[in-house]
């Protein structure tokens, strides 16, 4: 028996080493296959429906790096995605920025508001870190509200200014605008890549599923979570950043509790806890709200229908229910 269990070991390893080489070359030509997608989709789509597209998709994946990832649910993500359009905005109108700083600024603003909430949520855990996240970013909708002198109250901060990137590239044309937001979102996807499959994202997972005995283990689980906190928001404050450029707005819609609720709605209908599920389930969502405007209030309906269909026959997500097809993690 024990020549049996000492000849089995390193076939198991073995075996392991090839599906985990196996996976990740799956993964390289997923990345390289959207690379090239994003390249040519603007000549097969209206370049403005995919900026939004990745986007989303962007703030979709910085929310699945918190919950799928670090297993903390947030009711508040819109405060992240929210205030950093309204400081990108205002930076480029009032103070004349560059795009890239403005966007800059933006995410640096939401990565300091991440590090003061995340340092007050993490003190409690499940329902009650939910809804602390909520009530404050509940706060930051009312105080976007409250000073029209910096938000613009419910008309928003309108015509903000695209700019020259760098001070050369004229961003007024929608093509140009769109491989600059095509490269934040590829730069933004493969950070989150590599977090989620770096010593710290296994740590992470590992708090997700056991946080006792990962704390038994000598880690200290609230640093890691705080860490993981303030990285979701700062990709949150970019995605939002990034939006304010494209849409030339910044209103109190992007910090409205509805966008928290669908974020969370993208992600489960992509697969929550997949790398790749969160860009479906932007796509799917933002197509609907697209090509089902004409149904006017109706679009929300048929949004919870869906949704329920989804959860029903893809409980796993889109992507979760493929990758259970193929037997490898997406």
């Amino acid at each position: 028996m024990a020549n049996v269990a000492t000849t089995d070991a390193p076939v198991a390893g073995l075996a392991l080493a090839e599906m985990n080489d196996g996976t990740e070359r799956l993964h390289r030509a997923i990345l390289i296959g959207l690379a090239v997608l994003l390249a040519a989709a603007p000549f097969l789509l209206y370049p403005v429906f995919v900026m939004k597209v990745l986007c989303f998709a962007l703030f979709a994946l910085a929310f699945n790096l918190l919950l799928g990832y670090g297993g903390l649910l947030s009711f508040g993500h819109a405060a992240y995605f929210g205030m950093s359009s309204y400081v990108c905005a205002y930076a480029a109108k009032n103070w004349g920025l560059t795009p890239e700083l403005a966007i800059l600024s933006g995410a640096l603003v939401a990565a300091v508001l991440g590090l003061a909430f995340g340092a007050l949520a993490i003190r409690r855990q499940g329902i009650y870190f939910a809804m602390i996240t909520l009530a404050l970013a509940q706060m930051t909708f009312f105080f976007s509200l409250q000073t029209p002198k910096f938000t613009g109250g419910e008309d928003g901060i309108q015509a903000v200014p695209r700019g020259k990137l760098f001070g050369l590239v004229d961003l007024s044309n929608d093509l140009t605008l769109y491989y600059l937001v095509a490269i934040i979102f590829m730069a933004g996807l493969l950070l989150i890549y590599r977090i989620i499959h770096s010593p710290f994202g296994q740590v992470c997972k590992a708090i997700r599923d056991n946080e006792p005995r990962a704390i038994s283990l000598g880690y200290r689980a609230n640093q890691y979570k705080l860490a993981v906190f303030v990285l979701s928001a700062t990709l949150a404050g970019l995605a939002g950043a990034t939006k304010a450029i494209v849409f030339q707005l910044a209103s109190l819609t992007d910090v409205h509790w509805s966008m928290s609720g669908e974020v969370v709605l993208m992600t489960l209908v992509g697969g929550l806890g997949t790398v790749f599920g969160p860009i479906v389930g932007a796509l799917v969502i933002v197509s609907m709200q697209n090509y089902l405007a004409s149904l006017g209030a109706w679009v929300t309906v048929v949004q919870g229908v869906i949704f329920v269909v989804c959860v029903l026959l893809f409980r796993e997500g889109i992507v979760g229910v493929i990758a259970k097809k193929i037997g490898r993690p997406l």
